[in-house]
């Protein structure tokens, strides 16, 4: 059984579309960064530390799929905003710039010595939003719960221009890196993972192959 540890919905939503199996077992960890820690650094340890969490708490033999996603503007990492000032400070800062989005995947059976932890980066590319579409987004109370105060599926929204990268990453789980990570665990989906992503998220993805084929 695969146990992702995450209550995330768009987390659920992403690993439903590889029609696996799994049950959801969310763990809490203090998710502050450390001093000087870079963000690539940062969402890996954050997801084994979810990963070894969960797995304590779950059946032995079962699979355990941790992620941890942040948003980095340079080394400075950009996490959930605590208020609306906050998002709004956020959302100005990467207004019409590029960013980089990281997510760690760890993947680990319970009871087992071995844990895999892959590393998605996408290159964020945002648009030149007006004060009055920031304001607007900011008063749904959408950026609240999203690292880099902002959700690149938001329609009313639509942050992001000309992306080039991995879109579920920006999302919160690259899916062809964890599919990449259960084949080493004999663990295969039954569909074509990336015309699944590509058709659900109406996204055109450039590198999957590469990704696949362990070349990114």
């Amino acid at each position: 059984m695969l146990v992702l540890a995450s209550n995330s919905p768009r987390r659920k939503k992403l690993l439903a579309f590889g029609d696996w199996d799994f049950t959801v077992n969310p763990v809490d960890v203090d998710e502050s960064p450390l001093m000087g820690e870079f963000p690539k650094d940062y969402v890996e340890r954050l997801a084994k530390r979810k990963a070894h969490r969960a797995a304590d708490i779950s059946s032995a033999g079962d699979i355990v799929i941790a992620a941890d996603t942040t948003v980095a503007d340079g080394d400075c990492i950009l996490g959930k905003p605590a208020d609306n000032r906050e998002a709004e400070q956020m959302l100005r800062r990467l207004r019409g710039r590029t960013h980089q989005v990281f997510t760690a995947v760890a993947v680990v059976i319970v009871s087992g010595n071995e844990m895999l932890c892959e590393l998605c980066e996408t290159a964020v590319p945002m648009r030149p939003y007006s004060d009055e579409e920031l304001l607007a987004y900011i008063a749904t109370r959408d950026p609240l719960d999203k690292a880099g105060a902002y959700a690149i599926q938001h329609a009313g929204f639509s942050p992001v221009t000309s992306l080039r990268g991995c879109f579920a990453n920006v999302m919160g789980l690259p899916l062809c890196h964890l599919a990449r990570a259960l084949a080493k665990y004999a663990v295969h989906s039954t569909i074509d993972i990336p015309q699944a992503c590509q058709t659900s998220l109406g996204y055109e993805c450039p590198i999957f192959a590469d990704v696949l084929r362990g070349a990114y």
